[in-house]
């Protein structure tokens, strides 16, 4: 058994990882009141099959500079890991497996409530996790479809997105405002997303 009561997974490709993630992280923390917060970035997401990221490498990189002095935050890298398509399940079986014991949310964006049947295993993934909704800006408040339960996030959402983001580095662009300082300082000496 873990000593840890209540353990959220914050999955998603954080390519690149910016400010709208950080303040989730941290409502995430406050509203549900974790005991950790396990930030899993995606190997391949089994819905985007021909999506193409940066390296994981240096998606760590920025994670772990994003959320370095967030108590309770862990960059995990399971899924970078383990071959193949990232699915949910495997990962919620993988924490489960690490913190028995422990109740189990899992944070997912407002545009997957509905496809959450779609889902591999999915009513096993139901029975094993808490979802937890990170709301976008206009976006009403959906119903979760059975048997999946969960909840909002209250916290304010943030209109910023990582594709947008990815523009704005190619052509140039300062990101300075939507990304921690530390992000922004690794971005410009990495050239990440620059034009070759």
């Amino acid at each position: 058994m873990s000593d840890l009561r209540s353990i959220g997974i914050f999955g998603g490709t954080f390519d690149p990882v910016h400010n709208g993630h950080v303040m989730v992280a941290q409502a995430a923390l406050k509203e549900l009141e974790l005991d950790r917060l396990l930030i899993v970035p995606a190997a391949q997401s089994p819905f985007k099959p021909n999506q193409t990221h940066a390296a994981a490498a240096d998606r760590v990189a920025l994670l772990e500079v994003a959320f370095d002095g967030i108590a309770r935050c862990e960059v995990d890298r399971q899924e970078l890991d383990r071959p193949g398509v990232s699915y949910t399940i495997d990962t919620v079986r993988a924490v489960e497996a690490r913190f028995a014991g422990t109740t189990l949310y899992c944070l997912i964006g407002a545009d997957h409530v509905a496809t959450l049947p779609q889902w591999r295993e999915a009513e096993a993934l139901a029975a094993m996790v808490t979802f937890v909704v990170v709301p976008r800006p206009g976006t009403a408040e959906e119903l979760f479809p059975k048997p999946f339960r969960g909840r909002y996030l209250r916290g304010e959402p943030m209109a910023i997105s990582a594709s947008e983001l990815r523009v704005r580095l190619r052509n140039g662009e300062s990101v300075a405002d939507y990304v921690p300082p530390t992000v922004a300082q690794l971005l410009n000496s990495m050239q990440i997303y620059s034009e070759n």
